[in-house]
């Protein structure tokens, strides 16, 4: 679709856990409202969203009532989820052409591809993980806050 954009966890816990927010992941969530884009996303997003925020606060690394509150936040996302079976064939395929061992990140590459848009990241090791291999993929890390995306 021309006004969908999809998005991973870890882009949402860029805006949700404050030592990971920078002015790339900021620019991006205001150049898509003002542009009225609709983010969509695989049906792991949520799990995954709160088992890190539950992760970082358990380990320390976020006081409870941060945590309490990017959880809260996390629900009041407005990203659409997209669950189709279509989404776990493909997202097979892409990890075995792909040669990974997991299909996780393959499924918000599969919703993206069933949908015509691009997946934006913020994870370094999955952008690795495919060495330019998948032209929808975009890392947070290289959006300029003044260049114009989509």
């Amino acid at each position: 679709m021309d006004n969908d954009v999809c998005i991973d966890a870890s882009l949402a816990l860029a805006w949700l856990l404050p030592k990971e927010r920078s002015q790339a992941t900021d620019g991006l969530i205001l150049q898509w409202h003002t542009k009225g884009m609709r983010l969509i996303t695989a049906p792991l997003f949520h799990p995954e969203v709160a088992s890190v925020i539950r992760q970082q606060v358990y380990f320390k690394k976020l006081p409870p009532e941060e945590g309490e509150d990017a959880f809260s936040l996390s629900l009041q996302l407005k990203v659409e989820t997209v669950d189709e079976p279509e989404i776990y064939h493909l997202a097979w395929e892409l990890a075995r052409k792909f040669n990974l061992p997991r299909t996780y990140g393959m499924q918000y590459l599969a919703v993206a591809e069933l949908r015509d848009c691009e997946l934006w990241t913020n994870d370094t090791r999955f952008i690795n993980s495919l060495q330019g291999k998948a032209p929808r993929l975009r890392w947070a890390g290289e959006y300029n806050p003044g260049e114009k995306v989509l």
